[in-house]
């Protein structure tokens, strides 16, 4: 009897056990499969039941560039039959942890990392819906589509279907090499990863309707490299009219800032790079192993390889496709943060004085530096702390930013949106971390000194506000405040993605710079949101004339 009441009891539990882990199981999972078709065959994914959306992850739009296909252009991805499962997030393109701050839910690393994901609010037989498609940043040799900060479920509430694309990176997206020209049908190499996104554009013009979206009502958006892949987009002619609006956060393709080189140049790179290694031919480099590529990529300690003037994708360089008026003419909305890298970037570790920075600045500009002096003054510790930052950040990528936007108002007759992103980060849940370069948090290093206290916002940090991610990163401690920035964000985005206007609601009054205006508007999103006049554009004309674009 006892031993039978010990074995009641024992299946008891068992049972006990399965109902509550089957009871969790369903309560963590709301969703249910959906099915819809794109031109190679039909997909399935889930509809989530909590957002009402459909989210198609991990759907491929080229051949996975792998063996003879390795440092191609993209290649149409064969039909298949029955139903694909796009449950998933595919796998992100190979790379190095070059910036340990950045989270990812995609399935490892590989070579075979051209996938798409897709969210979508639409309901039965809706169409005509508006687009987003968000290239993610990184400096072109890191990145996913995955990550939690480009998530599209917040913009898509809004109404919008949101589409994130994987694209090549390092050495595996930017290769170029006299051999690769040589067998390209457009005679020239590089740019792999940029031809990736026009492949991904390609793909939403062809299926985009099939999940409500409507393929004339699409605006590209990304931020640092992926802001810099929006800017080369707009001007290519492969991809220049399959978009109808443009959204830029911190950087464009223009010199100081991952502007493109002449095709030769980047030839006798690739080539200098594979005779270093030991390769001194095309099938012997396509002969490596995924980890022998990554490993001599990643032992050169290059950061990545450039974009090309290849004819191809890049006729011109930026300044001149947009001075010609060649580039999508298409409303722009485009910014930068107000301290996007540290002052200490310029000063070289330097303590801020005036002794330091007034050498500092004579080293940098020795014909001008009078002029940088007054635009970037000096005076107390902060003052000096204040321009150090200005400096630094305007020559890392507010500058290009700038270029790009007097560009495009100059030339083209659409309307163009400038911001200012300024608010302040909030702690960290974590005090044993600290805010890394590219969005997230790394370990304290115990032996560096404390960094000072933010003087405005830095890179990267707008993403989650933007789209509306702040729920999913956990690592900040979020205030109201900070939920109310980035409602006002994701408003002023979603409005310009419906209708090329941010404007919209009971959101500050966001005008349009003029042409002519040398203190255009900008609108400064903080806590409290409003547009001013610009007040330092004499920084980016004195740039300009140091840089020659």
């Amino acid at each position: 009897m006892k031993s039978g009441s010990k074995s009641t009891t024992l299946i008891t539990l068992a049972l006990a056990f399965m109902s509550l882990s089957f009871n969790c199981l369903s309560q963590d999972n709301y969703g249910f499969p959906v099915q819809a078709k794109t031109d190679k065959g039909t997909i399935e994914g889930l509809f989530d039941t909590r957002s009402a959306l459909s989210q198609y992850f991990g759907i491929p739009f080229a051949k996975p560039p792998v063996g003879d296909l390795r440092w191609r252009a993209p290649q149409p991805v064969d039909s298949w039959s029955g139903v694909k499962n796009t449950k998933a997030f595919g796998p992100r393109p190979v790379q190095a942890v070059v910036f340990g701050d950045m989270n990812s839910r995609s399935a490892g690393i590989s070579e075979d990392c051209l996938y798409l994901n897709v969210w979508s609010p639409a309901k039965r037989n809706e169409t005509g819906l508006p687009v987003l498609v968000y290239f993610y940043g990184g400096g072109f040799v890191a990145g996913d589509g995955s990550e939690p900060r480009y998530d599209g479920a917040s913009m898509a509430k809004k109404g919008i279907v949101v589409v994130t694309v994987n694209y090549r990176l390092n050495i595996f997206g930017f290769f170029a090499h006299p051999e690769l020209s040589k067998e390209a049908a457009y005679k020239a190499s590089g740019n792999y990863g940029l031809l990736d996104q026009v492949a991904g554009l390609q793909w939403v013009q062809k299926n985009i309707a099939n999940f409500g979206g409507d393929p004339k009502r699409v605006t590209i958006a990304g931020e640092s490299a992926g802001s810099i892949a929006v800017s080369a987009l707009m001007s290519s002619p492969l991809s220049k009219n399959l978009i109808a609006g443009a959204i830029g956060e911190s950087g464009a393709g223009i010199n100081p800032t991952l502007a493109p080189v002449a095709l030769g140049e980047a030839e006798q790179t690739g080539f200098e790079f594979g005779k270093k290694a030991g390769y001194v031919t095309l099938a012997q480099l396509r002969a490596l192993s995924t980890k022998e590529v990554y490993e001599i990529y990643t032992e050169s300690k290059r950061f990545g390889f450039p974009t090309v003037v290849d004819g191809y994708f890049y006729p011109k360089t930026i300044p001149q496709i947009f001075g010609a008026k060649e580039q999508a003419q298409v409303p722009l909305l485009l910014g930068w943060n107000s301290a996007e890298i540290p002052g200490m970037a310029f000063m070289q570790g330097l303590p801020y004085n005036d002794e330091n920075y007034v050498k500092k600045v004579k080293e940098t500009y020795p014909n001008d530096y009078d002029q940088v002096l007054k635009l970037y003054p000096h005076g107390s510790e902060k003052e000096i702390e204040l321009s150090a930052t200005a400096l630094a950040s305007d020559r890392f990528i507010a500058y290009s930013t700038w270029k790009w936007f007097d560009l495009q108002r100059k030339n083209s007759n659409k309307a163009v949106y400038r911001y200012l992103y300024s608010k302040l980060r909030p702690p960290l849940v974590d005090q044993s971390r600290t805010s890394g370069l590219a969005g997230g948090t790394v370990e304290k290093n115990s032996s560096a000194p404390k960094p000072p206290e933010a003087v405005g916002a830095p890179h990267a940090c707008e993403i989650e506000y933007c789209m509306g991610n702040l729920h999913l990163i956990k690592e900040y401690a979020w205030t109201p405040d900070d939920f109310k920035v980035s409602e006002t964000m994701l408003n002023y985005f979603a409005n310009f993605v419906k209708t090329g206007n941010p404007n919209g609601g009971n959101l500050p009054n966001w005008p349009a710079a003029e042409a002519t205006d040398t203190t255009p508007s900008v609108m400064v999103i903080d806590v409290e949101s409003k547009a001013v006049d610009a007040k330092d554009d004499a920084r980016y004309l004195f740039l300009d004339k140091a840089y020659k674009n």
